[in-house]
């Protein structure tokens, strides 16, 4: 089959690989039909995660490369002997984190930090989505069925950004009725983020972002306010929009020093800050001036808990995922797909869908 291949840094590659087989009684091996790339994708192929290859040489003594993606739908084509909700045939959508559903972090529904080698593991620490078929461990807790009036490209979403940009964005930032949300980070994520925030009716929404075109597209998609941050002047534009208090919820979904440190500037006593961008490097962290505002800040790696309940109000009309999608490619362009998602300030790409011929 045809996969592509994380090799090392600035090393990915796009090359036959051995179909997967079932390792576990619990395991499903799923045809692909449609799958994305993930800036988590990107940061893996700049190096910004060698514990990768580490972890691979620690445990079997050698490094083979790893199939990136951990999001995506297929058609079930086997399924292991323990396997009860799932058969052949089936079309699911394949959740981001696995999950074995009976650990002591499980029963918490701390998915993301199952103690029995589920969480996030599929593109990092086993093979991914990114492939003709994938190996899916946990399918029993890890995959959900396709409802027949949700389009499949909408479901891609709900793998991944939608879910994380809910629990670790919305559901951490309490957002509730007449709140102001800042957003900082207009891309899959942040763009989840607005769209999932508004099913709590916050007054105003402030996107801030250095992308013009992503601003206009967050306009349209229901901010009240966008914010281009590049005069370096973006604190003190959302405190004249707040009357100079600040926001209620400020959800950082970037990952980086600049747009933390624009969110711990913004928020107003008794405020949220959720942060839902992947950090690589340390931030600064104004203890100084926050320790007396009363806040909550929140981090997370998504669980995936709410996957039902947003596939529901994806069916319901309530959540329009599809306005994220801005290309699509064939499978044998995955190359030209990653080089769009990587220009996206020139490709004007927000999310990709690739489809399995």
């Amino acid at each position: 089959m045809k996969a592509m291949v994380y090799y090392g840094k600035d090393d990915a590659r796009f090359e036959e690989r051995e179909k997967p087989q079932l390792l576990q009684e619990t395991d499903a091996i799923i045809r692909m039909l449609k799958t994305t790339i993930c800036g988590t994708d990107l940061g893996i192929i700049k190096g910004k995660n060698p514990e990768i290859e580490q972890t691979a040489r620690q445990k079997t003594g050698q490094w083979n490369g790893r199939i990136l993606g951990h999001e995506g739908i297929g058609i079930i084509e086997s399924v292991g002997n323990a396997v009860s909700n799932f058969k052949v045939g089936d079309k699911v959508i394949i959740s981001c984190v696995s999950r074995c559903g009976s650990c002591e972090n499980c029963q918490k529904q701390l998915y993301a930090h199952c103690l029995n080698g589920g969480g996030w593991i599929m593109g990092y620490m086993i093979d991914g989505t990114q492939a003709e078929y994938v190996r899916v461990p946990y399918a029993d807790n890890s995959l959900y069925h396709l409802p027949k009036d949700l389009d499949e490209e909408s479901a891609v979403m709900l793998s991944d950004a939608l879910p994380t940009a809910y629990e670790i964005g919305v559901l951490n930032g309490e957002v509730k009725p007449g709140d102001t949300v800042a957003i900082v980070g207009a891309g899959p994520v942040g763009m989840s983020a607005l769209i999932t925030a508004q099913l709590y009716s916050p007054a105003q929404i402030i996107v801030i972002d250095l992308d013009d075109n992503r601003l206009a597209m967050a306009k349209e998609m229901g901010a009240t306010h966008v914010i281009n941050s590049s005069d370096g002047k973006t604190i003190e534009a959302v405190l004249e929009l707040t009357n100079q208090r600040g926001v209620d919820c400020a959800i950082e979904a970037v990952g980086i020093e600049a747009t933390w440190n624009i969110c711990q500037h913004i928020v107003k006593e008794g405020g949220h800050l959720a942060n839902a961008g992947v950090h690589g490097t340390p931030v600064s962290f104004a203890i100084e001036k926050l320790w007396i505002k009363n806040l909550t800040i929140t981090t997370g790696l998504v669980n995936a808990n709410t996957t039902k309940v947003l596939m529901n109000a994806c069916c319901a009309g309530k959540l329009h995922t599809k306005h994220l999608i801005t290309h699509r490619f064939k499978f044998s362009e995955i190359e030209k797909a990653y080089d769009v998602f990587k220009h996206a300030s020139d490709t004007k790409a927000m999310k990709v869908i690739i489809e399995f011929e």
